[in-house]
């Protein structure tokens, strides 16, 4: 087998073959119709679970302006990583929608779970420009960007919420041990609309625009949480019931503590912005769900955060190679600091604090390890020669090479 065959079997956003050798369980294959194919000489490289490099991107600035601490310098240098963010997600936008792959990556039952990066990437980027972009393009700039990043992602992710459950049930087929953290991905979209639409409640019309703003972001909220929680459990029954994870399948299982994170995030958002649309004794409840529901999800999330590290380090241990899953170790770290954080704004708690801080500096760590990995499989693998000798962008040597 040659070496750029073996490439493929570890790229979980590769064409519909590659998708069920990469991920990485010593369990059968996902079963059913077989997927298209694409051109056995040029195939789309790029898949949508790459756009999880700017979820993680982001929320590696976006977490500095919402930690309880503040650090000297942290500021400037989350608005360089912001603008990286921003330009990382034009570039693979771009790029994406030029392979004209949407067709051949909804057909296959891997891949499809990663449609949830994009309308993601899109609402980090959109959070990031009322926090920090501001700064520099002017708030009402920054208001604008944001509006429209969360508008195309929240619509994005709704109908990805919808959709790829429909294609999992009419048209996918898989067997009992094939639920992975991936599963998780189309879900998760709409609680990151909840949390980063809290910040745009107090920069809508006043009245019913407001509220219904908050109330929609609510309902998005309870969309993503209840079928995260139904997502985990198949997840830790196929845990419980099977052979461990291995491979690049293994970062995935950290999606779990990000959707977990994520939900508290929207909580405490949307429970600081209450009062600006709701009546009295509502956004008092508010605040108390907020705490105290808050507080019971993050100690699940913890338990779940545990879980993924052990399973992870090991990996590591059997060896783990390098793949897009990768970016799944960052926006859910990312998530449990801006949960710990709201925990630590809302209750004073000293402990909460410097967890949070402590979430924070293995968050920039593990941003560090993983875009070098990223930059160096860029430099290795975007630009490769075919048989002819010239170079194409997003080409793949023929099968036997």
């Amino acid at each position: 087998m040659c070496a750029m065959q073996r490439l493929h079997q570890d790229m979980i956003d590769s064409t519909a073959a590659t998708e069920h050798r990469v991920c990485g369980m010593s369990c059968s294959p996902c079963v059913g119709p077989p997927a298209p194919t694409a051109n056995r000489t040029r195939r789309p490289l790029l898949g949508p679970s790459w756009f999880a490099a700017v979820m993680g991107t982001g929320i590696v600035a976006n977490a500095a302006v919402t930690l309880p601490r503040s650090f000297h310098g942290l500021r400037p240098a989350a608005m360089v990583v912001w603008l990286g963010a921003a330009l990382l997600l034009l570039l693979l936008a771009v790029a994406y929608l030029r392979q004209r792959a949407l067709r051949l990556h909804s057909g296959d039952p891997v891949t499809a779970q990663f449609f949830g990066a994009p309308p993601m990437a899109l609402l980090t980027v959109g959070s990031g420009a009322l926090l920090l972009g501001h700064r520099l393009i002017g708030l009402e700039a920054a208001l604008d960007v944001g509006w429209v990043l969360w508008s195309l992602g929240t619509v994005l992710g709704l109908v990805t919420a919808c959709t790829v459950p429909y294609l999992m049930v009419t048209r996918h087929r898989f067997a009992p041990d094939a639920a992975f953290g991936g599963w998780l991905m189309p879900v998760v979209p709409p609680m990151v609309s909840a949390a980063t639409g809290a910040l745009l409640v107090p920069h809508a019309p006043a009245g019913q625009v407001r509220l219904a703003l908050l109330l929609g972001c609510y309902a998005m909220l309870g969309l993503g949480l209840v079928s995260a929680l139904l997502v985990l459990a198949m997840i830790y029954g196929r845990l419980m019931h099977h052979e461990a994870p291995t491979g690049t399948v293994v970062p995935t299982v950290w999606i779990g503590a990000g959707a977990l994170g994520q939900s508290v995030t929207a909580l405490g958002a949307l429970a600081a912005v209450a009062p600006s649309a709701l009546p009295a004794p509502y956004a008092g409840g508010a605040a108390v769900f907020a705490l105290l529901g808050g507080i019971v999800v993050w100690g699940f999330a913890m338990l779940w955060l545990v879980l993924a590290t052990g399973l992870t380090v090991r990996a590591i241990r059997a060896g783990l190679p390098f793949a897009p899953t990768w970016w799944s170790f960052i926006f859910p770290v990312g998530a449990c600091v801006t949960a710990t954080g709201a925990l630590a704004a809302r209750t004073g708690s000293e402990v909460f604090v410097w967890m949070a801080v402590v979430f924070y500096g293995l968050l920039v760590i593990a941003w560090v390890v993983v875009a070098g990995h990223s930059l160096r499989h860029a430099a290795r693998h975007v630009w490769r020669r075919p048989v002819g000798g010239h170079a194409h962008r997003g080409t793949v040597e023929p099968e036997g090479r």
